[in-house]
């Protein structure tokens, strides 16, 4: 019995899945997972009339959430560095631009989010007007942020399709410089998938603000399965960085 217990603990799996829940991004995916797979089965429970059960759910969706803005606490300034790094950068000015609109939207959504932490928890008391005003302000931040980077990525994926067929198109004499293009379209091809993988997760993610402030009008059934899915996707990006795999 120790001895399965001991291959348990000391399984591989088990020391990356710490690796992972070791960082902070990792475990936010992980509670973000849990937080909208709540919020989907309390919507299915309510639907089916399983008021108690759905309220049971629904208590674990928000304390999760509460729990999540506690962590994202001054990740506004990682969005306002990244601005700065971007005007300091040359780059195609689509990408460049987009790019700027996506962390100023994530700034002022984050930072907003923090001072929204600040009034749930009672630390800072706000009018019932203005903690709706400010939630809508916050959601509206968020969909912006979301937006510009659905275009950054359409900008950035017709960028490196144009590099690749550039490079496929081309003749080359000499074996080593016929490799250093297969090296240059292999780092090519592995910065499509990672901006298809985004567009992803962005492509479903926007549906939650959009339907925050009234663009759209998704049930929570729908919503969680959504986040539910890039919470997923997002995990699974942790756990190949911390296996070191891109």
């Amino acid at each position: 019995m120790a001895s399965i217990a001991a291959q348990v603990v000391l399984h591989p799996v088990t020391s990356q899945s710490l690796r992972v829940l070791n960082t902070t991004l990792g475990r936010d995916k992980l509670y973000r997972g849990l937080q909208y797979f709540a919020r989907f089965f309390a919507w299915l429970l309510l639907s089916r009339g399983y008021k108690i059960q759905a309220a049971r759910w629904d208590a674990l969706k928000s304390h999760l959430a509460l729990g999540r803005k506690l962590m994202r606490l001054g990740k506004f300034m990682e969005n306002a560095q990244a601005v700065l790094r971007a005007l300091a950068t040359p780059g195609e000015t689509g990408e460049r631009v987009t790019l700027i609109g996506r962390q100023l939207g994530y700034f002022g959504y984050l930072f907003l989010d923090n001072i929204a932490w600040a009034n749930n928890i009672k630390f800072y008391n706000l009018q019932p007007s203005t903690t709706q005003k400010l939630n809508k302000r916050v959601s509206q931040f968020w969909f912006t942020g979301i937006v510009f980077s659905i275009a950054h990525g359409l900008f950035k994926a017709g960028r490196l399709a144009n590099e690749v067929k550039k490079l496929q198109g081309q003749a080359w004499a000499e074996k080593s410089a016929e490799a250093e293009r297969d090296l240059r379209l292999h780092d090519l091809q592995v910065a499509r998938e990672a901006v298809r993988y985004q567009f992803i997760i962005d492509v479903l993610d926007v549906w939650i603000p959009a339907t925050n402030i009234g663009l759209v009008n998704f049930n929570d059934g729908i919503l969680g399965i959504f986040g539910f899915i890039t919470s997923l996707l997002a995990l699974r990006q942790q756990w190949l960085a911390a296996a070191g795999k891109k």
